[in-house]
């Protein structure tokens, strides 16, 4: 009995966290258990999420990838799903190649946008705003 080579990785943007599983098959993609087309309102979305599977042209056609994604908005969803697939297809294939293709096309295809939201401080009603003061 031949063992399948299962991959997992995961990423992160602002509040959404995305949790992928990749494994050979004839390349269904499912986030959240709904087909990629159907998850997200926005066709942005889906064409920010598809980008490293048509970088990665023929290798994205012989898996099946299942992602699971919570948190944040729609938009921060998608980029971190983005991230995670990018991630997953460099570690199953162990490929370079694909690894400087992912790199040169946008950085952060492997690499985790780091900025975070500020938090709240005192004396107003969000990070930077700060009640008025009046001198006369």
């Amino acid at each position: 009995m031949s063992e399948e080579k299962t991959v997992f990785s995961s990423a992160k943007r602002k509040t959404s966290k995305a949790f992928t599983f990749l494994k050979p098959g004839s390349g269904i993609i499912r986030v959240n258990g709904a087909p990629i087309e159907c998850y997200w309102p926005n066709k942005v979305a889906v064409m920010r999420v598809m980008e490293p599977l048509l970088l990665a042209e023929e290798l994205s056609k012989k898996v099946d990838i299942k992602i699971k994604v919570k948190g944040g908005g729609y938009m921060s969803q998608a980029d971190a799903v983005r991230t995670s697939i990018a991630r997953a297809l460099v570690k199953y294939s162990g490929s370079e190649d694909l690894k400087k293709k992912f790199l040169e096309y946008d950085r952060f295809l492997l690499v985790e946008d780091y900025r975070r939201t500020e938090p709240k401080k005192y004396g107003g009603r969000s990070a930077r705003a700060r009640v008025q003061k009046s001198y006369r």
